[in-house]
């Protein structure tokens, strides 16, 4: 086994200009990093530091570059995807999630002294729709967590948990381990779904909350496999909600992401985030790098939100792909303005983002932006950087109007942009 202190997809700081995709934001962002060197992430330092993988094989998966806009203060560290690597020697026509048998257990209202009993019984209704997700590459193996969302046999996991796989397998809370096979997957949102041929006692299901009722302070448990320690519950409170958090150049940007201090760990990648009601709210999916001792942060973790993975699932199950993603986009390659790119392109501005290209009859072009102008405003958000124009479009949707404030030369004009629709590259 190798030393899983070695990351494998890990990310570099990177000076210079680039181009990386941010799904949710646009479909081609070009980047420009700030002069200073700065050190990994933990939610991207505006991805105007793009990141690259490094595809040396083995170790801990790493993940994203994360952001976090604390009040005034920016937290800079790398992330790390939850899954963790080792190396060695060698469709349904229904887009309706199916329940499966009840479970076991029934979880009592929470009251002021019977916390212990209700997270026992949480754990003991959502466990046995947790698997380990054990996956062959090329270079190795990997493995993750997953949940069982349908009685059909469909499991839902990270796509950076079976990316490259070359085969599959899943091992069920009993103990038992069926193949499995790739129904489809989601890189924007780093989703997957992954399906077995359910045993003839048939499959507990986990059943979907709705996380847009989550409340920062609420206690949730994380159920996965960390570092393939199968069955492995841990529990904190939800930390933060709405984050927009970037995996990094050509990595997904998970919009509204759950931010919690439940302890995610290489393993969890694709398990459960649960209330204490026993609902799944969402997928944990990466845990933030302190970049000072290039060590997991402790308790900064995210998941992906169980009301994205209620929209995408669905379309994945039903035809191997998603069809619509639901993000806004306007079709424009961008690089962010500081007084460097301003020098360099003699622009009146000094922040904001600089139109390098745009994708034809984009929803930009349509409305009259062209290249060489400079947005400083979608809305009433300014726009400052790359992340500021990607946290403004995440919150809107496709056919929606927007009105954009630009510099062409000295002059600010306003634009209305009807925004369209990112396309899946899954």
């Amino acid at each position: 086994m190798k030393d899983p202190s070695t990351n494998e997809n890990s990310r570099a700081p990177h000076n210079g200009a680039s181009t990386q995709s941010i799904p949710g934001a646009d479909q081609t962002l070009a980047t420009s990093s700030p002069t200073q060197t700065m050190p990994p992430r933990a939610q991207t330092p505006p991805p105007t530091q793009p990141v690259q993988r490094n595809h040396s094989g083995g170790g801990f998966r790493a993940g994203a570059i994360l952001i976090l806009a604390l009040v005034l203060l920016l937290v800079f560290g790398v992330g790390l995807f939850a899954g963790w690597q080792f190396t060695k020697s060698s469709t349904s026509s229904s887009s309706t999630l199916q329940p499966g048998i009840s479970p076991v257990v029934t979880v009592p209202p929470l009251s002021g002294n019977n916390v212990q009993a209700v997270r026992v019984a949480v754990i003991q209704k959502v466990s046995p729709a947790v698997v380990q997700v054990n996956v062959t590459t090329q270079s190795g193996g990997a493995i993750g967590s997953g949940v069982i969302i349908d009685k059909r046999g469909y499991i839902v996991t990270n796509n950076h948990v079976v990316s490259g796989a070359q085969s599959l397998t899943v091992t069920l809370y009993d103990g038992s381990k069926l193949p499995a096979q790739l129904t489809g997957t989601d890189p924007a949102d780093d989703l997957a779904v992954i399906k077995i041929t359910p045993p003839a006692t048939g499959l507990i299901v986990a059943q979907l909350g709705d996380s847009s009722k989550l409340q920062v302070g609420q206690e949730v448990l994380v159920i996965g496999n960390p570092l393939g320690i199968t069955q492995t519950v841990t529990n904190g409170i939800v930390s933060a909600l709405g984050r927009n958090v970037s995996e990094g150049q050509g990595g997904a940007t998970i919009p509204n992401a759950i931010q919690t201090d439940a302890p995610i760990n290489p393993g969890n990648s694709g398990g459960a985030l649960v209330d204490l009601v026993g609902n799944l709210v969402g997928i944990p999916t990466l845990t933030a790098i302190d970049p000072e001792f290039n060590t997991p942060a402790n308790g900064v973790g995210f998941a992906i939100p169980s009301n994205r993975v209620a929209f995408i699932v669905p379309q994945i199950i039903q035809t191997g792909s998603v069809s619509h993603t639901g993000r806004a986009v306007m079709g424009i390659s961008v690089t962010t303005v500081d007084p460097t790119v301003q020098a360099q392109d003699n622009l009146s501005v000094d922040h904001g983002v600089l139109i390098v290209n745009m994708t034809t009859n984009s929803a930009a072009a349509a409305a009259g932006l062209k290249p060489g102008d400079v947005i400083v405003q979608v809305d009433s958000t300014t726009v400052t950087d790359i992340q500021s124009l990607s946290d403004a479009l995440l919150s809107k949707s496709p056919g929606e109007k927007v009105t954009v404030k630009a510099y062409r030369g000295s002059q600010q004009l306003t634009f209305n942009v009807t925004l369209g629709e990112l396309q899946s590259n899954g």
